[in-house]
């Protein structure tokens, strides 16, 4: 069957077709791409703007004809932590489901984790034996782990790369008073909040998935020639200090990082190299598979129970 998930989150409004059927492995057959960072239409209560709110629905209705154009059978929408945080998210879920006649739905943290969990996994295989996953958006942070399909632990934090870029990060290129503030902030927030059954994970394979994460590492591997599939902790240190001294324009001619992006891959990588010191990885390896992935996967699931 021909599958179309929408993916309504902070950074991108994105479409993925896909052709799949259980046992099969997914394969996209067309995407459809909006860039509208909601982060910057949020008013002082933390609502979606009206401006933000009518670009939504355009970028939704843009999805929903492409989608029809692809001939998907079916539409799985979702939306992440931007909508989930807006004051006015449950309204706009409302509107949009009737007026584009979907069903959009908003993820919590855990089950963004768990779906991004559930790919990783299937991925992998079995014989990765026990993950630690570890996904970075752009509202928020994922961190799951476990030996099976479903992680025995996970959480979900607001440490988004373009959340923290909005709220900690000015000038260009940044000022450097607030990066140092924005590694203070991140480590802080993960000492505090990072549940110690992930903390003390007695995992064997550390893998990493999300755009940020496969930004990070191809950077990793043009700035320090290392294999892109990887991403090490030590080359994010040093990665940092040189990004952040980067203009957005300067970034954004760097390979992989797109004029969006270039904005928020400072505190993308702080998060990462913060992540990576609180769970005492060294590091990770990089799954081409994230939550798209895993919600197709888990609609198969269903319709073969």
């Amino acid at each position: 069957m021909r599958l179309g998930v929408l993916d309504v989150g902070s950074n991108t409004i994105h479409l993925q077709v896909m052709d799949a059927h259980l046992g099969a492995r997914p394969e996209p057959a067309t995407s459809f791409k909006v860039e509208l960072r909601l982060t910057q239409y949020l008013d002082a209560s933390g609502s979606i703007t009206p401006q933000g709110i009518e670009l939504l629905h355009q970028a939704v209705g843009d999805c929903v004809t492409h989608a029809n154009e692809n001939h998907t059978d079916e539409i799985l929408a979702f939306a992440t932590s931007a909508i989930r945080d807006a004051r006015n998210g449950a309204q706009i879920i409302e509107d949009i489901n009737h007026r584009h006649q979907i069903d959009l739905q908003i993820l919590t943290g855990d089950e963004e984790a768990r779906m991004t969990f559930l790919a990783v996994r299937r991925w992998l295989g079995w014989s990765a034996g026990k993950l630690l996953v570890i996904d970075i958006g752009g509202g928020s942070l994922e961190i799951a782990s476990g030996v099976d399909e479903n992680p025995e632990a996970t959480v979900s934090l607001p440490l988004g790369a373009a959340r923290l870029t909005r709220d900690f990060l000015s000038g260009d290129p940044y000022n450097s008073k607030g990066v140092k503030f924005l590694e203070e902030f991140v480590s802080s927030k993960l000492e505090d909040e990072l549940p110690l059954t992930l903390r003390s994970h007695d995992a064997n394979h550390f893998v990493a998935t999300s755009k940020t994460f496969r930004t990070l590492a191809r950077l990793s591997g043009h700035m320090f020639n290392e294999n892109p599939k990887y991403l090490e902790s030590t080359n994010l240190k040093a990665m940092i200090s040189k990004l952040a001294d980067m203009t957005n324009k300067s970034r954004a001619e760097l390979p992989g990082v797109s004029n969006s992006r270039s904005q928020q891959i400072v505190a993308g990588a702080i998060v990462a190299r913060a992540t990576m010191m609180a769970l005492d990885l060294d590091r990770v390896e990089i799954c081409p598979w994230a939550l798209r992935e895993g919600v197709v996967l888990r609609r198969l699931d269903w319709l073969n129970n």
